[in-house]
């Protein structure tokens, strides 16, 4: 028997059911891709298609096979996706390209930048999932090259015999700045060698069950034919998709948090001056939490942060857009203009870490990302004075930029999120604000409203729309 028949067997066994035509197009062209020269597989493949499924009968048929393969995902919400469907260890991309150096010496002080970690794996496949959110445009320069795709393919590759298969949805919003996530596009991933390219169209016909995966079908098919109008939305005969109206908003946000816990409940919008209404809202009506942050309270992480992470294995550094809870907050005090707490947070995708931070607090509601340019030279200066008497330029700079003020974590309450900061991550119930008013239809609304739908698991609830 060929060897690429014998894993085209393996790879059928381990689905189980039989697999539809899209699938085993896929698992044909990947038993050939294993078996040969090409050195990048890609898979577009759309929400109810079956790539999920395909992709955890991919990696018991690689455990049979005695095939070494590393899983990868751009945040720590879609890595723990990636390794509840797949049922096998993964890590973020940055966790395992990266490692940080020390500063030169300890009068350097700082952090040391993240430097591109040697791969020592040979004649592995490297599977990248959520590849719609990797970025081709420069991150800060703190991580390697500050290319997150171009370090990541540099890391693959150094490794002799490795292959890298790249997993996402083109339907989904591209990184922000970009209309095209580069990942996804063959054109582009050829410069990094022979690419292999294939999309998942065909909706399984269990998924037709779904109305959320009917709807987000009915957008993803306006998208990929260029029709840039909303589609009727269907809800007769789904018990998964609801629309309701603000009347009904705090009963089924009540009803939803107490049946499915308030970590798998959350409000899609666009803005954060939209998500902060509802953060509100859902704190006082539903939590009864009046006071400001608390115990219990949800937050996101909205600034990357370096600090704090002395006895934590599971992280590299605090992320962007990830998601933790309030375990214990006290010494409340204002500095430099701003608001400050001590905090221990628990980050659930992370091995339920527990870590011991500074909290800055006027992120919480302002309509900013985070702190504005304006404000972060006002915390800089602040913190700057205090450091005043230190000789010498070099270990003064240093000494700022360890402060603890300077590097207090910045956060938003987590109810409410912008699509943006949720792509990746996937929930139970998800509520839909309706993001859109009086703008003309085009391509980037119904990629919002399609990624919002697809981060629903259960129950999908439309408001206003």
């Amino acid at each position: 028997m060929a060897i690429d028949q014998y894993i085209l067997d393996k790879l059928r066994s381990n689905l189980p059911f039989t697999p539809s035509s899209d699938q085993d197009v896929f698992f044909k062209a990947l038993a050939s891709f294993l078996t040969g020269t090409s050195p990048i597989f890609i898979l577009n493949g759309y929400a109810g298609t079956g790539k999920t499924t395909a992709m955890a009968a991919l990696v018991g048929a690689l455990a049979e096979l005695k095939k070494e393969a590393v899983l990868l995902a751009p945040t720590g919400r879609s890595a723990k996706v990636l390794m509840g469907y797949a049922g096998a260890p993964a890590h973020t991309i940055h966790k395992a390209i990266y490692r940080q150096k020390p500063p030169a010496s300890s009068e350097e002080g700082g952090f040391g930048v993240f430097e591109l970690h040697p791969n020592r794996d040979k004649n592995t496949l490297f599977i990248v999932d959520e590849a719609s959110l990797l970025s081709n445009t420069p991150g800060g320069m703190l991580f390697g090259s500050g290319n997150l795709l171009e370090d990541l393919v540099s890391y693959v590759f150094n490794g002799k015999g490795n292959q890298l298969l790249i997993l996402g949805d083109s339907a989904q919003l591209p990184p922000i700045g970009l209309d095209l996530s580069p990942a996804l596009d063959p054109g582009y991933m050829e410069q990094y060698g022979r690419v292999i390219y294939m999309e998942m169209k065909e909706v399984l016909r269990q998924s037709f069950d779904s109305g959320i995966l009917y709807n987000a079908t009915l957008l993803r098919n306006n998208i990929t034919e260029g029709n840039y109008c909303l589609p009727e939305w269907k809800t007769q005969g789904f018990k998964d998709v609801r629309r309701i109206g603000p009347a009904d908003l705090t009963e089924l946000l009540n009803d939803a948090i107490s049946r499915y816990g308030l970590e798998e409940v959350v409000v899609l919008c666009r803005s954060n001056k939209r998500a902060n209404r509802y953060n509100k809202g859902i704190r006082s009506s539903i939590l009864y939490r009046e006071e400001g942050i608390t115990k219990g309270d949800r937050v996101m992480v909205v600034k990357n942060c370096y600090q704090f992470l002395e006895d934590v294995p599971e992280m590299d550094f605090i992320a962007n857009g990830d998601i933790a809870e309030i375990l214990r907050i006290h010494k409340f005090q204002e500095r430099y203009g701003f608001r400050f707490a001590e905090a221990v947070l628990r980050f659930p995708d992370y091995k339920d870490a527990e870590i011991s931070v500074r909290l800055l607090l006027d992120t919480l509601e302002s309509e900013s990302p985070a702190l504005s340019r304006e404000q972060q030279e006002q915390l800089y200066q602040g913190v700057s004075a205090d450091y005043a008497h230190v000789k010498g330029k070099r270990k003064r700079y240093n000494a700022v930029r360890e402060d603890l003020y300077l590097n207090a974590l910045q956060v938003k309450y987590a109810n409410a999120v912008t699509c943006h900061k949720a792509q990746g991550g996937q929930w139970k119930a998800v509520f839909v604000d309706k993001a859109f008013f009086g703008e003309e239809c085009d391509k980037d609304m119904l990629r919002w409203y399609y990624t919002a739908f697809t981060r629903a698991r259960e129950q999908l609830y439309l408001i206003n729309l």
